[in-house]
């Protein structure tokens, strides 16, 4: 499993969810944030499965990107293992 987390615009968050979303990611974890050079920024964190990482990150990028100076970033990193508290699952169950 990995972990996408995305600095993007505040303004690009709901499309990005709908087009997550249909890749058959559910859950997200959005922070505001403030960068010291481009001000607000939504940082998105998205645990998904090894199968789903590039069309997650194409589906993030093509929808953050305005050309502009501070469209943001991505960070993909391994996720060592995912529980979810209310039912006990682990793993891919758990995103």
């Amino acid at each position: 499993m990995k972990l996408i987390t995305a600095i993007v615009r505040p303004f690009k968050l709901e499309e990005l969810r709908s087009a997550i979303a249909q890749l058959g990611v559910q859950g997200v974890t959005v922070t505001e944030v403030v960068e010291a050079e481009f001000g607000p920024r939504a940082k998105v964190e998205i645990a998904v499965n090894d199968a789903i990482v590039d069309p997650v990150i194409e589906a993030v990028a093509n929808i953050a990107r305005t050309g502009r100076t501070g469209d943001g970033r991505i960070m993909v990193g391994d996720l060592e293992q995912t529980i979810r508290i209310r039912t006990g699952e682990i793993g891919e169950a758990a995103t």
